[in-house]
């Protein structure tokens, strides 16, 4: 009679997943009926609150390995709407709580009738969805609301708003209008831009949807270009300005118009600023869109071939495409996904370059790079839950 066959005797083929023929039946010859189809035996071996991934190994015990608990604060908001809807069709994390001040003990159904038979928890308020222990708590609050919150002392926590993206407290008061209430926690936080940044932390700081497109577009050639020249318009949805009513976002001011906001003093610059190590001229516009952002970055060379650059610095990227020559981005492609393409094009009568970036402030702006964060954070695969593919018209 053959032997049980064991983990290393049974390592999954390099495109098993977890739920797959493959798992459930070398599961039932491995590991046994019972435990294959008792989840709670699983559920009892979870992790606490520490980054997850970090004690797990990466053969076979992986394909079994307990997901993330996820909590979300302030869900009921257009990012946090997006980002819940990322964690519901991630393989990797589940829902333990979320929160929402507005929609506190009402189901799922209440924020959308598309929710109301998802796998999730009922709406609790924001405190108590920020008490519940969770692998990932995601704060997709209002830049005040987000800089009074002591953040978790476990587990991974990425904040979608402005309140720590900036290492000067000082520039609280002088961009958003408010004197930053824990100024000292602020190098805490890491900025949270994976193309770009390197640097890993427990406490994520999201990037702005106007500061990532412009980033991505301008880091990789910061050092070849003259600093003076930099001059960046930029295009926004609607829903770039948040859910909560205001007269600038209303129909009669929003459809068949396009209007310059903040001119000179957009919040996105001291960001772009800390990151570039040299500022730039912003002028942000509202267009009659729900959602899509386009930075066009007007720059002059300081002789490098900026296209090369750029091309080499994404060559990489399964979320960042420099279009070919001659091809310019569009937000029909990225609506709806976690992408951004770049264009590069030469103005033969200045002697200028633009570099033009295109994103949905949605997705790659907000919730899919929070999305990217987190799975960077535990250990996941980088676009594990991103909506990455498709060519919807």
């Amino acid at each position: 009679m053959s032997s049980m066959p064991t983990p290393r005797d049974t390592a999954p083929p390099a495109t098993a997943r977890r739920g797959s023929l493959w798992n459930v039946e070398t599961a039932r010859q491995s590991i046994g009926v019972k435990a294959c189809l008792d989840p709670e035996g699983a559920a009892s071996r979870r992790w606490t609150r520490t980054p997850p991934r970090a004690r797990i190994d990466t053969g076979w015990s992986a394909y079994y390995a307990p997901m993330a608990d996820v909590s979300i604060v302030g869900a009921a908001g257009y990012t946090g709407q997006e980002t819940l809807d990322r964690v519901l069709g991630h393989p990797e994390l589940r829902l333990v709580a979320v929160g929402s001040d507005s929609l506190a003990g009402s189901g799922p159904g209440s924020l959308d009738p598309r929710l109301a038979c998802a796998e999730m928890p009922a709406f609790v308020s924001n405190v108590e969805a920020l008490a519940t222990p969770a692998d990932v708590t995601i704060l997709c609050l209002s830049h005040e609301a987000a800089a009074e919150i002591e953040a978790p002392a476990e587990g991974v926590v990425v904040d979608l708003s402005g309140a720590h993206r900036l290492r000067d407290a000082g520039g609280y008061e002088a961009w958003y209008g408010f004197t930053h209430p824990r100024p000292d926690g602020l190098r805490d936080w890491v900025y949270g831009l994976p193309e770009l940044v390197s640097e890993a932390g427990r406490l994520i700081a999201n990037p702005g949807c106007y500061a990532t497109a412009t980033l991505l577009a301008l880091a990789p050639i910061r050092d070849a270009v003259d600093p003076d020249s930099v001059v960046v318009d930029g295009l926004s949805g609607m829903t770039g300005a948040g859910r909560s009513l205001k007269a600038s976002s209303h129909a009669g001011a929003v459809l068949e118009n396009v209007t310059p906001y903040r001119v000179g003093a957009h919040q996105h610059v001291p960001e772009i600023t800390q990151l570039l190590g040299f500022p730039v001229s912003l002028t942000p516009h509202l267009l009659p869109l729900r959602r899509g952002l386009i930075a066009t970055c007007n720059v002059r060379s300081t002789g490098a071939d900026l296209r090369a650059l750029l091309e080499e610095a994404y060559a990489g990227s399964p979320v960042v495409t420099v279009l070919p020559a001659g091809m310019a981005p569009e937000l029909a492609r990225v609506q709806h996904t976690d992408r951004a393409e770049i264009g590069v094009f030469a103005d033969r009568f200045t002697g200028r370059t633009m570099v033009i970036c295109a994103e949905d402030n949605l997705g790659k702006g907000a919730a899919g790079q929070a999305i990217q964060n987190v799975n960077r954070a535990l250990g996941l695969p980088e676009t594990a839950g991103l909506r990455l593919g498709g060519v919807l018209v």
